[in-house]
């Protein structure tokens, strides 16, 4: 696995960083104001800007989030520079050995950032936001494993039920990229919509952690800040997006985005391979892309001495209980030698101790 030019990999931070402050600054207009609020007993930015119905209140996230801090504290200075930006997106996908997306699920990602989906920390899962992890890890990752035709969301629902903040209705903005975008009534509850498709296909798919016992696994919650949708349950999920990364989609200007970490990405994608449904060939591709997800990324998290990082989150589901470890199991029954091998060597025992 060839590492990324260090050179490379700086121009994705600073990119990274930059695309944050652009995003920051388009989210805010100068003309209101930051204030913190309580609630729960932790503080939180809000942003109260004027409008000919008065003032309204929009959530920025936790007071605790240094970058965020920090970017309040200078928000008066920060500036846009798209052109600049795209110089620097066009240079790591020419040159520096990084993947963005296809264009047309960076163009969703982008139109719900703006939309505020980030701000209100909602979670790029899945293939899309595997991309990102050339640039996080200073490694190459090879273009098979990014292919994908849907665009996948999380955000955990108390989160969702407490911003007091919601995105505009997510069918309109998907719409302004593609007029046949439609709402997909849920087969549990046709009332809720957890997923949004086009004439072509193409999904955008909303999930959130499963928040009690199986009975809710594919039921969909209803999540108020999702601008009307609603998001489906899923087991093992809330490990995923728990503690996730801010980071750039390698699309147009750069977008700011929060992904799953690394660690964390590759021990969910083995326990999700090995409950996926493999009776047709949709389901035996995921599985196979989830299992190749998660041995580059372990050989990946070795090779860039991040073996504790790995570790730990192993460690953390295993500990979880005999359904995770089971799930874990046959997950590793399935992966990749190579993949083995390097998660092996991050817990320090032979691949075959694996499981056991």
């Amino acid at each position: 696995m060839r590492e990324i030019d260090i050179a490379y990999r700086t121009m994705f931070s600073e990119l990274a960083q930059r695309s944050l402050d652009a995003q920051f600054e388009a989210d805010y207009p100068i003309e209101g104001r930051f204030v913190t609020v309580p609630v729960k007993g932790k503080d939180y930015w809000y942003f109260d800007f004027p409008t000919p119905e008065g003032d309204k209140r929009r959530y920025v996230g936790p007071h605790a989030d240094p970058e965020i801090t920090a970017r309040v504290g200078r928000f008066r200075d920060i500036k846009e520079h798209a052109k600049d930006r795209r110089r620097l997106v066009s240079t790591l996908l020419r040159s520096g050995g990084m993947t963005g997306p296809d264009r047309f699920a960076g163009d969703v990602v982008e139109t719900l950032a703006d939309g505020g989906l980030f701000r209100l920390r909602a979670v790029l899962i899945g293939t899309v936001a595997f991309g990102c992890y050339a640039g996080i890890l200073g490694v190459r990752l090879p273009n098979t494993a990014m292919q994908t035709g849907d665009a996948d969301f999380a955000q955990d629902f108390a989160i969702s039920a407490e911003l007091g903040d919601s995105l505009p209705p997510v069918l309109d903005l998907l719409q302004t990229i593609d007029a046949t975008f439609r709402a997909v009534p849920h087969q549990a509850d046709r009332v809720k919509v957890t997923a949004f498709a086009n004439a072509s296909g193409y999904r955008v798919e909303f999930l959130t952690g499963n928040r009690g016992s199986d009975d809710f696994t594919g039921k969909p919650s209803p999540m108020p800040a999702l601008g009307g949708a609603s998001a489906e349950n899923l087991r093992f999920l809330d490990f995923l997006i728990r503690d996730p990364i801010r980071t750039v989609l390698l699309h147009r200007s750069g977008v700011s985005v929060l992904v799953p970490s690394p660690e964390r990405y590759a021990v969910h994608k083995l326990i999700v391979a090995s409950r996926r449904r493999t009776n047709d060939i949709t389901g035996r591709g995921k599985q196979d892309k989830d299992l190749q997800q998660a041995a580059l990324l372990c050989e990946a998290l070795q090779q860039t001495r991040r073996s504790d990082d790995l570790a730990d989150a192993y460690t953390e589901a295993w500990e979880r209980g005999s359904a995770w470890q089971e799930a874990i199991t046959a997950g590793l029954a399935m992966m990749p030698d190579v993949g083995k091998a390097a998660l092996g060597a991050c817990l320090g025992v032979a691949s075959e101790e694996l499981g056991s």
